[in-house]
């Protein structure tokens, strides 16, 4: 994929994800920068995803907006689970109610060589905290 735009590398990362396919985070690059709150690195979202799952899964995705500008995506999604576990900061002291989340993201991927190498996040950490407390 390296002639591919930066869009069509998370376009093909977010259908792979939707498929179930674990080749989906072959599409990052081993050292990807994460600027958002977490571990580092192609396995450090791995965990972070594995986490999610843990905590929330299993989960749907629904994708927004999708938007493409040289090698910047902006990708707008909600993700949606049952509070399960409270393993991640963001849920930590609450106890798992079983109640169902909707947690909304804007992601912006930087994409080189067709592997995506950096990764920003704005989440509605609060909006997710107050679905789910007691």
């Amino acid at each position: 994929m390296s002639g591919s735009s930066a869009k069509a590398v998370v376009e093909e990362m977010f259908r792979r994800q939707q498929a179930g396919d674990a080749t989906a985070l072959d599409l990052l690059a081993d050292d990807l920068v994460n600027h958002a709150a977490g571990p580092q690195g192609r396995e450090g979202m791995e965990l972070i995803l594995s986490i999610i799952d843990q905590d929330l899964g299993p989960v749907t995705v629904e994708q927004h907006h999708l938007i493409g500008e040289g090698d910047l995506v902006a990708q707008h999604l909600t993700l949606r689970g049952v509070h399960r576990a409270s393993t991640m900061p963001l849920l930590d002291g609450l106890t798992p109610s079983g109640r169902p989340g909707a947690w909304t993201f804007i992601h912006i991927w930087r994409v080189a060589d067709g592997l995506i190498v950096e990764h920003w996040a704005c989440r509605d950490d609060m909006g997710l905290r107050e679905q789910l407390r007691d």
